[in-house]
């Protein structure tokens, strides 16, 4: 199949998108690429399509399970054979993903970057034909992005192990020594490099000063039509904004990580199928969503930097119709900015007392632990530890992002089994354990043999409806099973888990880098320094400094944002004032009239192109006209 038709059977478009396939044709001809496409620009069609075309696996390297678990099952529902391994998985279930990639027919296999240097990884991909190396959200492997993330900088040494295979890097925002950073640090040879332009010609952005946040989004919501999001810091604060929205009668529901899966999914969908009109959210909402008809993106808070803005404000009006990025802020706004960043990056004594804490918390010895998984409850950490509670969560934020743990809130594993005898050993068992015969039997009459040979999700309460046993007692014939090596039973999690990334280290000898933390905080301010004057800018246009932070020529000025607005108003006020005094002047010499000549030299100080302009429209809406003689006069008919 061509790469058209494999995109017309599997997306259903007969045509690609600006650039896409160039980027295609690229990646075909074996070449690594760099693609810079802002969010919405169908990055993942970049990818996906090529490896369709080619022979083997493509392997997706990204370091969100929300948006790996989200882009398996798209591609599941295209009828497309996708996988991915993350934290809290089985071994099992891992090394039955894996030999699916090298003996079955998987196409993509979705991994986090701290998964490539594993041992069982490793062996497994030298017997893999990999046809396609993605790394997507690339600006995460450059310190100088606003989302680093360390293990992501261990790719280059994992594509040693295929090294004949192209690499397409993926990202919606870079600015250029982010840009030469992932060229670098991902030992791209010569890569073809594919940029789409940073403006959007149909998105208004906007920064408003205003104490009154809540009345101005009200009116703004009164005024742009169709479905919104609302952009807040806190979680506390999603809840308090939306229900006011409802008491003023706007459709309205609230979204934040605290949630559990279930809550998160069900007000996601009802936004999505425009049962909620609008979503109040932090920035943990957005991601991996796929809604074109968004009308506006309004922020109550200034993000930490203009990547994150570009990236939140751009889920507004991706379906080309226009559309409003509003952000509303206060001088305080900024000044609590920067005085956050300054407070993220903690003392390392505080470092070290939150890493023995975390130890403490897991009973994990030194040198154990590494990709073990935990449920979190950070609420429940800090009092048992007697910890500050926000220096405690910036110190963790702090040893994630130097690579020693890994956050992942309310990760949602539904429960999974796999029967870990053969044929002949169950049914062994069976005769030996008469009690369990019968439920062993349902639960391969309910799943089939692909309990054998893979992990299969279970429902417990299907089985006790099924089995008439309450739930509990269900749960706990499987824990019995499991516990005597019959089953693998991997009950449901819907908890926050923290996964070690490295061995445990004795908590006074962790290898923080201190230097590396001091310039990582004077970027982050850099960046808060960024936004601000983005914030506060009063003339420019935002299209035109959103271009040249990214360091893309700023083209013609956008006409639509606040900017442009204020300027065209302005332009329109001195416009409006110079005819009135044009049609003085012609007024007071309102018999002869007045010359052309008279007139320019009358207004010697006026551009000779403007009082032209003037004229001519004057004439045109008949409000002064030529005498016989060729002079201006009054139209008093």
């Amino acid at each position: 199949m061509t790469v058209r038709q494999i995109l017309q059977q599997f997306w259903g478009y007969s045509t690609f998108r600006p650039q896409q396939e160039d980027v295609v044709n690229a990646v075909l001809a074996r070449q690594d690429v760099l693609v810079l496409m802002p969010t919405g620009g169908g990055k993942s069609v970049c990818f996906q399509v090529p490896a369709l075309a080619l022979k083997g696996v493509c392997i997706v390297v990204t370091p969100l399970i929300a948006l790996m678990k989200d882009q398996v099952e798209q591609l599941r529902k295209r009828g497309i054979p996708a996988a991915a391994i993350y934290s809290g998985m089985h071994y099992r279930e891992i090394d039955t993903t894996l030999d699916n990639c090298i003996y079955g027919n998987l196409k993509f296999l979705y991994v986090s970057p701290e998964r490539l240097r594993t041992e069982i990884v490793i062996e497994r991909v030298k017997q893999m034909t990999v046809n396609l190396l993605a790394v997507d959200e690339a600006h995460c492997i450059s310190a100088w992005g606003y989302d680093f993330r360390p293990p992501y900088l261990q790719i280059a040494e994992f594509r040693q192990l295929i090294p004949d295979t192209p690499v397409i890097a993926l990202t919606a925002s870079a600015t250029p020594d982010v840009q030469a950073d992932i060229v670098d640090k991902l030992i791209l040879r010569t890569p073809q490099i594919f940029k789409q332009t940073f403006a959007r010609p149909n998105l208004s952005y906007s920064a408003v000063l205003e104490e009154g946040k809540e009345t101005r989004l009200l009116r703004i919501l009164h005024n742009v039509p169709g479905c919104a999001v609302v952009y807040v810091r806190s979680r506390k604060q999603t809840q308090q904004i939306a229900q006011w929205l409802v008491k003023q009668g706007i459709s309205a529901d609230y979204y934040h990580a605290g949630l559990t899966t279930q809550q998160r999914a069900d007000k996601q969908d009802a936004w999505i199928q425009d049962k909620t009109r609008v979503i109040v959210a932090t920035n943990a909402f957005g991601m991996g969503i796929d809604k074109p008809d968004v009308r506006a993106v309004v922020h109550l808070d200034v993000p930490d930097s203009l990547e994150a803005y570009y990236q939140e404000a751009g889920r507004a009006g991706r379906d080309g119709q226009k559309s409003y990025a509003v952000m509303l802020y206060t001088p305080s706004d900024l000044e609590n900015l920067r005085f956050r960043t300054e407070q993220l990056y903690q003392p390392v004594e505080m470092l070290r007392r939150v890493y023995q804490a975390v130890a403490n918390y897991t009973a994990v010895p030194v040198g154990g632990g590494e990709f073990s998984s935990y449920d979190f409850d950070i609420g429940a950490f800090t009092a048992t530890f007697s910890l500050p509670p926000q220096e405690a969560h910036y110190a963790l934020k702090q040893l994630q992002l130097e690579g020693f743990i890994q956050l992942t809130e309310n990760f949602f594993h539904p429960s999974r089994l796999a029967i870990v005898l053969d044929n002949r050993e169950l049914y062994e068992f069976q005769v030996m354990n008469s009690r369990f015969d019968s439920f062993l039997k349902l639960l391969l009459r309910l799943y089939g043999g692909e309990l054998f040979t893979d992990f299969v999700t279970i429902s417990e309460s299907t089985l006790a409806r099924t089995y008439l046993m309450n739930q509990g007692e269900i749960e706990t014939m499987l824990e019995q099973l499991h516990q005597r090596n019959v089953v693998i039973y991997e009950k449901q999690k819907d908890k926050p888990q923290l996964t070690y990334l490295t061995p445990r280290f004795d908590a006074k000898s962790l290898p923080v880098n201190v230097a590396e933390l001091n310039r990582r905080k004077e970027l982050a301010l850099r960046k808060v320094q960024a936004a601000t004057i983005y914030t506060e800018h009063a003339t420019q246009c935002r299209t035109r400094l959103l271009q040249a932070y990214f360091g893309e020529k700023p083209g013609e000025a956008c006409g639509i944002c606040d900017n442009c607005l204020k300027k065209k108003k302005k332009a329109e006020n001195v416009t409006a004032a110079f005819r009135e005094q044009v049609r003085e002047y012609v007024a007071l010499a309102n018999g002869p009239g007045v010359s052309p000549k008279q007139l320019a030299h009358h207004f010697a100080q006026i551009d000779a192109n403007s009082l032209a302009q003037t004229v001519r429209q004057m004439l045109a809406e008949e409000e002064i006209r030529y005498t016989k003689s060729g002079n201006l006069t009054l139209n008093l008919g």
